[in-house]
């Protein structure tokens, strides 16, 4: 991630947790329309909000459920992006050293940047789907009524489905992950050797670099995943139901239901919401994580 030393493990922990609260505290109503538009089909239920566009989201929403809603389920992201920002950033800088090692190479390189970005990713995956799952549960209309919270949730997926359906979608939330992360990481480190050199180490420089380059590198990691986050929504939101198939169980068959049946364009519902937050948000994120990375080290004294 930085060519300043690298810190102990705990304190890229720390970094990526708190840059990952940041993000979501700014974001987070962008995540609740892309789940919601993710998870209707293509015709309209009676009785429930269709929506044709994520205007027509947002507005349906503040309209017949209130603002609050925006932020419904955000309890269970909150507490998923500490541990799940702080496993990418530190998974990113503890399998480049992997891989660098195995491969022989001093330095990152871009083919480097994209399978430690996409290990990192797999290796995040096992983090996040269990809260995945419940935030998804919460955000869908249909479902939310079922539960009084997070906790009730979480309490009656394991009483009425078991407790692995909390890992219910695993398999295509790690390549969501992969993808996304791949895509991610390698953007940051080409973006950033093709910036002008900031030898100097000026701030308000290396804050424009960040943005710029996390920016790019959300944008086109969303461009890779979002087919894979279509299905893994629709995987995590289809209750278990015994002596039943669910519709949706692995990603790639899950791929190719959606196309057949609702067209290539189903793949990526939800991509604009789903890019106007993870595009800005992973500048976001890069420019907190580096800033606390950078705070860490004056403290240590690693810089003046």
């Amino acid at each position: 991630m930085s060519t300043d030393k690298p810190l102990p493990f705990i304190y890229q922990f720390a970094a990526g947790a708190v840059a990952g609260v940041s993000e979501i505290l700014i974001m987070y109503p962008l995540d609740v329309v892309k789940t919601r538009v993710q998870i209707q089909g293509r015709v309209p239920v009676p009785g429930q909000d269709h929506y044709t566009s994520m205007v027509d989201c947002f507005r349906k929403i503040v309209q017949n459920e209130g603002f609050s809603r925006l932020y419904r389920g955000i309890t269970a992201p909150i507490l998923m992006e500490a541990p799940k920002r702080a496993t990418k950033f530190a998974a990113n800088d503890e399998w480049g050293k992997v891989w660098r090692s195995a491969f022989g190479v001093e330095k990152m390189n871009q083919s480097l940047s994209i399978l430690t970005g996409a290990s990192a990713g797999a290796t995040e995956a096992f983090v996040v789907v269990p809260f995945e799952l419940v935030k998804i549960r919460l955000q869908d209309r249909a479902q939310a009524a079922k539960y009084n919270g997070m906790i009730d949730c979480v309490t009656k997926i394991i009483r009425q489905e078991g407790p692995l359906t909390l890992y219910q979608g695993l398999e295509s939330t790690i390549w969501r992950h992969v993808l996304w992360n791949a895509g991610y990481f390698g953007c940051i480190h080409q973006v950033r050797a093709l910036l002008p050199a900031n030898p100097s180490k000026d701030k308000t420089i290396q804050m424009r670099n960040d943005l710029l380059s996390g920016a790019i590198g959300g944008t086109v990691g969303t461009i890779l995943n979002t087919p894979l986050d279509v299905v893994k929504s629709r995987i995590q939101n289809s209750p278990k139901v015994a002596g039943g198939v669910p519709k949706y169980g692995w990603a790639f068959p899950a791929l190719g239901m959606v196309y057949k049946e609702e067209g290539f364009g189903a793949l990526y519902k939800g991509f604009l919401p789903k890019v106007l937050r993870l595009g800005p948000g992973g500048g976001i994120l890069l420019v907190v994580f580096t800033g606390v990375m950078d705070f860490f080290r004056k403290q240590r004294g690693d810089i003046v």
